[in-house]
């Protein structure tokens, strides 16, 4: 496994599939700023038809919806359906993720821990999700939601390092102690 991190204002993303699982992904892709996102289900709940709204195209997509993706997620349809979307993703060299189907996965998304532009993120390269998932919590607690206020404090005293000249060590260093001086990780 490679971690990266998609800009999703640049990526253009479809959800395929129904239920609850569905729900919390599109809501994952929300919250990460999925602005080219595109909702497909035969049968959407109404939690699913709510969260998506004008994104919602209630069939499953053809080839030529396929190809207008660069990364695709399957979540919650039937085992064959869903085994053959992905073949058809991977035929059109997209990047595609079946929900907890480990052998059908180009990638996985990790669990995480999102404070504003803060984000952490833990993976086990799906050998136990449990454990991903307890350490979410973990990290959950270690960090909370006022990281987002130390992560724009620090981008702000970065931004005015580097309009004084400061070079990448010097900024560096002084991250190290703006974090110190303010306690965060004690």
């Amino acid at each position: 496994m490679f971690p990266i991190v998609l800009d999703l204002d640049h990526v253009s993303v479809a959800l395929v599939g129904a239920g609850q699982l569905a729900t919390k992904r599109l809501k994952q892709l929300d919250q990460a700023g999925a602005r080219r996102l595109t909702v497909f289900s035969e049968a959407p709940d109404e939690a699913l038809a709510a969260s998506a709204g004008e994104r919602l195209i209630r069939r499953l997509p053809t080839d030529g919806d396929l190809a207008a993706f660069q990364v695709i997620y399957i979540v919650d349809l039937d085992p064959g359906v869903a085994a053959d979307l992905a073949a058809r993703c991977r035929a059109l060299g997209r990047l595609v993720n079946v929900e907890d189907v480990k052998p059908l996965c180009d990638f996985h998304t990790p669990s995480q821990v999102r404070r504003g532009d803060l984000l952490l993120s833990i993976s086990t390269g799906g050998k136990s999700p449990g454990l991903a998932q307890r350490l979410r919590r973990y990290l959950e607690d270690l960090f909370q939601p006022d990281w987002e206020d130390h992560l724009d404090e620090l981008a702000r005293a970065r931004a005015h390092w580097r309009a004084e000249g400061a070079d990448m060590r010097t900024v560096a260093r002084r991250t190290e102690d703006l974090i110190e001086e303010r306690g965060w990780l004690r």
